[in-house]
Formats: C-alpha cells, sequence, structure tokens
C-alpha cells in the first residue's frame, strides 16, 4: 500500500521527501547590563531574609590523609531535598577554607544542633581556631565524620552533586545514615539571635511539601 502511494504522489507531481525547513537567524545574545539589573541593597537584603527563622547545624568530615585534624562548620542554609532517593542540601561560601577540605573527604555528617548549643555554634562559626579543641565527638558510622555529642539528631552523607548560586555553592548530599533523639529541642536563628521553641508546641498542621 505504501508503494501506490507513493507511485500516485509521483504522478500528480507532489513531493515524496520531506523538504527541509527554513533556517531562521541564531538571536543575539548577550549579558544583562548593570541599567537593567534591580538595584538591591546587600544589607537590606540580609536584613529582610533575617526574619526567616531557621535551624542550625554544624558540617564536619573526618579528615584526609595529608590533614592533622577533622574539619567543620556553623551552616544556617541546611534543607531536606528528596525523600527518593533521600537527599539534603547546603550551602557554603566559595570563599570558605573549609569547604574544600570537606570536598576532598567526598563525605560529611550534618549535626543538628540543639537548642542550649549556642556556644558550641559559635565555637564552629569562628575560622582559624581548633574548632575541636574540648568537643566531644564519635565517628559517624559509615564517613567517618565527627558526629558531635549531645546534637538531637545527625545525618551521615556522601557528596552527591555540586552546584553554583552566586557567591555560594549549593551541596546535595546523599544520606546513608542518620538518627534523632525524641524529644530534643532544636536551636533556632533569627535576627542575627539564638532561640528556642516555646514550651508549648504550634498545634498547626506542617507545611509539607509544595503540591
Amino acid at each position: 500500500m505504501a508503494e501506490t502511494a507513493v507511485r500516485y504522489l509521483r504522478s500528480v507531481g507532489a513531493a515524496t521527501v520531506a523538504e527541509p525547513a527554513p533556517s531562521h537567524p541564531r538571536p543575539d545574545l548577550r549579558a544583562v547590563g548593570d541599567d537593567e539589573r534591580l538595584p538591591l541593597d546587600p544589607g537590606e537584603f540580609r536584613r529582610v531574609l533575617g526574619h526567616f527563622a531557621s535551624g542550625v547545624t554544624v558540617i564536619t568530615a573526618r579528615a584526609a590523609d595529608d590533614e592533622t585534624g577533622p574539619a567543620g562548620f556553623a551552616c544556617q542554609s541546611f534543607a531536606s531535598l528528596s525523600l527518593d532517593p533521600p537527599l539534603i542540601a547546603f550551602m557554603v561560601a566559595r570563599t570558605s577554607t573549609t569547604w574544600p577540605r570537606i570536598a576532598r573527604a567526598g563525605a560529611f555528617c550534618v549535626n543538628v544542633l540543639g537548642a542550649d548549643q549556642g556556644e558550641l555554634c559559635r565555637g564552629f562559626a569562628v575560622s582559624g581556631a581548633d574548632k575541636f579543641a574540648g568537643v566531644e565527638h564519635a565517628p559517624a558510622p559509615v564517613s567517618g565524620a565527627p558526629r558531635l555529642t549531645g546534637v538531637p539528631a545527625w545525618l551521615d552523607c556522601t557528596i552527591h552533586a555540586v552546584h553554583t548560586g552566586g557567591d555560594h555553592l549549593i551541596v546535595v548530599g546523599r544520606v546513608d545514615a542518620l538518627d534523632a533523639t525524641e524529644g530534643g529541642r532544636p536551636l533556632l536563628f533569627h535576627q542575627g539571635r539564638f532561640g528556642r521553641l516555646a514550651d508549648q508546641p504550634d498545634q498547626g498542621a506542617s507545611p509539607g511539601s509544595p503540591r
């Protein structure tokens, strides 16, 4: 039947091969000009985002073969990302001197800090000091990264992907092991200060995942 159709099309002078689509000129690509950017003061940006309360974590990694001790830094920009596969994410400044050490380790532990661990957080927020001095910890079961004693929750992760995000990096980790203490109260950070949950928890519904 196909051959019959082709013969008919040829007999009436119709094309039996599709004609190539006409080509169009490629659009001009250019960078966004400075005069086209929305003027935004960095201080105002930080002030407004400070109204978003968050938990606080310490990201740790074991020492590489040529290093003398483990690495770690305080991290407010942490979030769950995916249930299947189990992924989390944290953001770190490109200027961080700790991140290259974590990257070399290839794995890390997220230590979710408790309501009474504000001083512990401050110790990991400084640079150039021995952050682990006097800090009790044990190796996480998979990565061997420091699991800080007394934290209400921890997640042992392997680096899954790293993406750029302006002056920060977005690090995605695949969770290999995790645990939490029932009833543990989290350390909160809001408008530049630490806080904690009120004694009476909110009875509202969980926001869950966006639909």
